[in-house]
This record gives structure tokens, sequence and C-alpha cells, in this order.
């Protein structure tokens, strides 16, 4: 049986607080998360089981449909996924990209230190390649909810990571959309160092934490 959690109101609410926590710098252009305009308060995130989708899956499901995606058929959910699945793991090959497969659905561990540079959420111009092939192939099976979560390492605290999470998740969102998934597949959330993958005690597990997970959920007549 499907499980179904929803955010919490101090969650939702801090998705609120992100395009406040950054500046432009004047020379580059590029964007950094601002320490001076981060206000204080953040609480601490609740995780998300393996199978939740953000938002609740009957209206992100009601709001694909409506845009003319139809649902998989429930016999043919497996091997939709299995072909999306060699399809990106032969279009991200050496990339840095891992792709896991978890029963229906997709997830990819993409390290935040080929994405981007410390304390941005500017995507690296060298990653951009990886992207566009990401973006081709959720493009080509549209029959699928995407979600984007945005991980930090420790280093820090929520007040800093929380947004850079946040931002760095809607930056991959919104560059896939530029590459043509539709907006209305996607959502984001960051959630600062609050799902740690490996230890932080040492530089080796803060690498791995410091991470963008992109998780492709097939789109059924499941609305529950």
């Amino acid at each position: 049986m499907r499980r179904t959690h929803s955010l919490s109101a101090a969650v939702a609410a801090l998705g609120l607080m992100t395009t406040a926590a950054c500046t432009t710098d004047p020379v580059t252009g590029e964007q950094r998360v601002s320490r001076a305009a981060i206000g204080a308060g953040v609480g601490a995130l609740g995780g998300f089981l393996a199978g939740d989708v953000l938002g609740g899956r009957r209206d992100r499901t009601e709001k694909i449909v409506g845009t003319g995606i139809g649902a998989i058929a429930g016999a043919a959910v497996g091997g939709y996924m299995d072909r999306q699945e060699q399809e990106l793991r032969r279009k991200t090959a050496g990339t840095g990209v891992n792709v896991v497969r978890e029963g229906d659905q997709i997830k990819l561990d993409i390290p935040a230190g080929i994405t981007f540079d410390t304390n941005s959420y500017a995507i690296k111009p060298e990653f951009r390649s990886t992207l566009d092939q990401v973006a081709s192939t959720l493009s080509d099976y549209p029959q699928t909810i995407i979600d984007v979560y945005g991980h930090t390492d420790s280093t820090g605290n929520d007040a800093i990571n929380v947004p850079l999470s946040q931002n760095r998740a809607r930056s991959v969102a919104d560059y896939l959309s530029t590459r043509g998934v539709a907006p209305a597949r996607m959502a984001t959330q960051g959630f600062g160092a609050s799902q740690p993958i490996a230890s932080n005690d040492t530089p080796d597990g803060r690498s791995q934490n410091r991470r963008v997970e992109v998780r492709i959920v097939p789109l059924t007549d499941d609305r529950g």
C-alpha cells in the first residue's frame, strides 16, 4: 500500500524564504547565497519516505493530466520505467551522475561538486550538457512526475543550508524546463543538512551529502 505524507506548515514556509536569500555578483552576474540576507528562525526539516510525491499525488496528477499527458496503465509501468532507466544510464555514463532504480521509480543522484561552485546555485557551464541529456530523456518519457531535492552537508546552519539547497533544486528544475521538460511535472524542495547519506565528520562524507536528487515517479491513475 502506498503511503502518502504532506509537508508540515513549517517546511512549506521555508520554500517562501529562498528567493530573498541571494545576491548577484556585479562582475560575474553569478547568484550566490547571501548570509546577510537570510533571516534567523528556520526550523528543522522533516524527512520524506521513498515513494512520497511533493505536494501530494492527487493534486500533482490532476495538474499534469490537465496538460494533456495521460497516465500509464498499471501493467505497462514496469516496462516504461525500464526503458527510461536504460536511456538515462546510457546518456549519463561517465558524468558522475548515479542512476538508482527503486521499484518503479528512478532516482538520479547528482553530486553538488560537479553541478555548482561552493555556496552557489548557478549551474556550472560544463555540466549543462549532462542536464541537456537528462532533459531530453525526461521529455521523451513525459508520463512521469519529477521531484527535485537539494541537500547540503552540515557545515554552517539551517539559515544558510536550507535556502541554498532549495535554490539549487530550483536551478536544476528551471534548467530542465528551459530544455523542454513541462514545469507542471516538476516540484522542488530543499532539505539542507537534514538528510545525510554519509558521515559529516569526514571530507568525503560531506562531499557525498552535498547533492541534488532527481526522483522520477510514474504517472498512474492511483491518485490516493
